[in-house]
């Protein structure tokens, strides 16, 4: 490959990895923003669900009407793929964003986001059973770093204590679980109709469901311009410019690269977390957040289908 090709292709490359980068720090830090609000001003993570889905469903849906037009209602058109993305609204979306919130109003930021993070382990066992394949050596080895990297990082050490409160490893390991249903359960959804379709409307089913559970007028909670800026924060720039920059830098680096540099979520979220809100983070805790963190990076490099 010539100096000239070299230098027409890193550009792009540097966009696609500047774009995911960003987008990913910027879910980490509406998480750690999520945290003030149910810890400092009294929000419920029921209300703030609620409403992220609605308003952020409407708002994806409005950009891919007017890129695709009429597309966007087409995908009701059959019984099969309305179910699918009702299950996936329900089960996937809403479960994800529901359980994410709980973990981190019981416990913190960093520890919901990095036990979140534990879905790819999830996602390479439950293939292994699915294609009764059993996977390769290194596979097995990050499987088992992930599971080191959780005992760490909920005990902190110490097979005698937790290190942090039973609901937030309970909706922790719970949003895991959501994390790896909403990853794999969309995929013909994905490819037939397109990212920003499938999930506009799986925010919006999401939300109109869980406004029969907790309308969105019910609120608690202190208004403030702080809390005011955060709620903004969280629905614009964590869901809308987050997903469009994850979305983006598709367009110039592999997917591998893209989960791989995705990882920086749950090391943003806890450095802000310890640094902003002085959540405590001692040594087994920061090293079960490396395990769980190079995990991700073992999947995304490994090509393993």
């Amino acid at each position: 490959m010539s100096n000239d090709t070299l230098v027409a292709i890193s550009p792009s490359r540097n966009k696609g990895i500047a774009l995911v980068l960003t987008g990913a720090a910027l879910w980490g830090v509406s998480g750690t923003a999520a945290q003030y609000l149910f810890q400092q001003q009294g929000f419920s993570p029921e209300w703030l669900t609620v409403v992220r889905l609605l308003l952020s469903g409407i708002i994806l849906l409005g950009v891919a009407y007017k890129n695709e037009r009429l597309k966007v209602f087409e995908i009701w058109k059959t019984k099969k793929e309305a179910l699918h993305i009702i299950l996936f609204a329900i089960l996937g979306m809403l479960a994800v964003q529901y359980t994410y919130f709980a973990a981190i109003e019981h416990g913190n930021a960093a520890t919901a986001t990095v036990l979140q993070y534990l879905a790819p382990a999830l996602i390479t066992c439950y293939l292994a059973i699915r294609y009764k394949r059993f996977p390769s050596i290194t596979v097995s080895v990050a499987v088992i770093i992930a599971i080191l990297g959780t005992f760490l990082l909920v005990t902190g050490g110490s097979i005698r204590t937790l290190s942090i409160s039973g609901w937030a490893v309970f909706w922790g390991v719970t949003s895991a679980f959501a994390l790896a249903f909403y990853t794999l359960q969309p995929y013909k959804l994905l490819s037939r109709w397109g990212a920003m379709i499938v999930v506009g409307w799986g925010m919006l089913i999401g939300g109109i469901c869980f406004s029969i559970i907790h309308p969105p007028w019910a609120f608690e909670g202190n208004w403030t311009l702080p809390s005011f800026s955060a709620v903004l924060f969280i629905i614009i720039f964590g869901t809308i410019i987050a997903f469009y920059f994850y979305l983006e830098s598709t367009k110039f680096i592999s997917a591998a690269e893209v989960s791989l540099f995705a990882s920086v979520e749950p090391l943003s979220a806890t450095l802000i977390s310890v640094f902003w809100l002085n959540v405590t983070f001692g040594f087994a805790e920061w090293l079960g957040t490396l395990c769980i963190i190079s995990t991700i990076t073992i999947l995304s490099i490994v090509k393993n289908k």
